[in-house]
């Protein structure tokens, strides 16, 4: 694996723990109500976003291998450009399993 790779997976999987550890303990109604909390949530979504996105970062062979990836970048074009469009509830229902299975693959490639 490149380093630059690596730097990337590490980010996308940086960010994923963090957005873990922002929402721990709270529920839907107090992520909706803290705009501090939601902006963190959608900053590090993005950062996960266009580190799957850029076109030199995480090899193409690798890249492909992250569930879900085009949703992904996809879902980070959504907050980056058509941010008044973002519904809390799709941004929060992210936050359970997807966000789950996408550390646990983060974390599997960058063990191998």
């Amino acid at each position: 694996m490149r380093p630059e790779s690596e730097k990337l997976l590490y980010d996308i999987g940086r960010s994923a723990d963090r957005i873990a550890a922002f929402t721990l303990g709270k529920s839907f109604e107090q992520y909706r109500q803290d705009d501090l909390l939601r902006s963190g949530v959608e900053r590090r979504f993005e950062i996960i976003g266009e580190a799957l996105r850029q076109p030199s970062g995480v090899e193409p062979g690798i890249a492909d291998r992250i569930t879900d990836r085009r949703r992904i970048v996809g879902f980070r074009n959504i907050l980056v450009h058509a941010y008044s469009t973002v519904d809390d509830r799709i941004v929060w229902g992210l936050i359970g399993k997807s966000l789950v299975d996408l550390r646990q693959e983060v974390g599997r490639l960058l063990k191998e």
